[in-house]
């Protein structure tokens, strides 16, 4: 067990601090908001509590797909320094693994980057689609598009899936090709699931990505937030119309905003915060049946 004086993290990313508690970790996710790749100055009140309570709940209903990380939500089950109010409810103890340096990208529908790459050349990361599509389309199947992951600061670089192949291989040897194959299944797997139950309560998962590690019996394992606003792009089934950008329960609105007055200085006004964190909230609601 850690000591309990003035517990630092062992590393803060841009929204999560990640701290050692002996054989396992505690993740808090904060009320910090980024968006392209830059931390915000505002806080999202609220906004950690969602995502660590979606992802408890997706974990709870995929838990048999594969393993996941997360041991409990409950502060009274870990250290007494995580008993304060401002850990209640956005802390989750989890335990450790081997992380894979991919990001799993899964896209049902052509949007955002994907749709920019598909005008271009009818590709989306090195993948055919089918012709005459519009913006927000459904695909005919979903498709997998794993991406490095980067340090803070910089950006992720989509990869082919054969590429990510070799990137696993030069890190585990042969069987990181093995590791591939199980990563793409598993990532397609997660989101099928997810996105059939979602759009029975009115939330369309356009796309979303998964990170997962290995644990100490070399099992792989789902890893870090599942399926939250932050990880994925969630739309209103009411509505839903392809041929133009959709409204989402995410963070969209932030970015919007932001592109829409460039000379923000990273401060979103407070009615926009205030609409950003309504969004969160009504994607936990519908998702889960449940107020927060």
């Amino acid at each position: 067990m850690m000591s309990e004086q003035n517990l630092k993290p062992i590393r803060e990313g841009k929204v999560r601090e990640i701290y050692d508690n002996g054989d396992s970790l505690i993740i808090v996710a904060t009320d910090r908001i980024s968006c392209f790749d830059v931390i915000l100055k505002n806080k999202v009140h609220k906004k950690g509590t969602v995502l660590t309570q979606m992802s408890k709940f997706w974990f709870d209903m995929t838990e048999d797909i594969l393993p996941n990380h997360m041991i409990s939500v409950d502060v009274n089950d870990m250290p007494e320094f995580f008993r304060q109010e401002r850990f209640d409810g956005n802390t989750m103890m989890c335990r450790k693994l081997k992380m894979f340096p991919v990001e799993c990208i899964v896209r049902g529908y052509i949007t955002g980057s994907g749709w920019a790459s598909y005008q271009k050349d009818g590709t989306v990361c090195g993948i055919r689609l089918p012709e005459n599509l519009r913006e927000s389309d459904k695909l005919p199947e979903p498709i997998y598009t794993p991406s490095t992951k980067a340090e803070i600061g910089e950006h992720d670089a989509n990869i082919s899936y054969e590429q990510s192949e070799d990137y696993l291989a030069e890190q585990f040897g042969e069987v990181g090709r093995i590791y591939a194959k199980k990563l793409k299944e598993y990532s397609i797997a997660l989101y099928k699931r997810c996105a059939d139950y979602a759009r029975t309560k009115g939330i369309i998962i356009a796309d979303t990505k998964f990170e997962f590690g290995l644990d100490e019996e070399g099992n792989i394992v789902v890893g870090d937030e599942l399926l939250t606003p932050d990880s994925s792009r969630f739309w209103p089934v009411e509505g839903y119309e392809p041929g133009h950008g959709q409204p989402s329960f995410d963070k969209q609105f932030a970015r919007d905003w932001l592109k829409a007055n460039p000379d923000n200085d990273w401060t979103l006004p407070e009615d926009v915060v205030e609409k950003t964190i309504n969004k969160y909230l009504s994607g936990y609601e519908m998702l889960t049946g449940k107020k927060l």
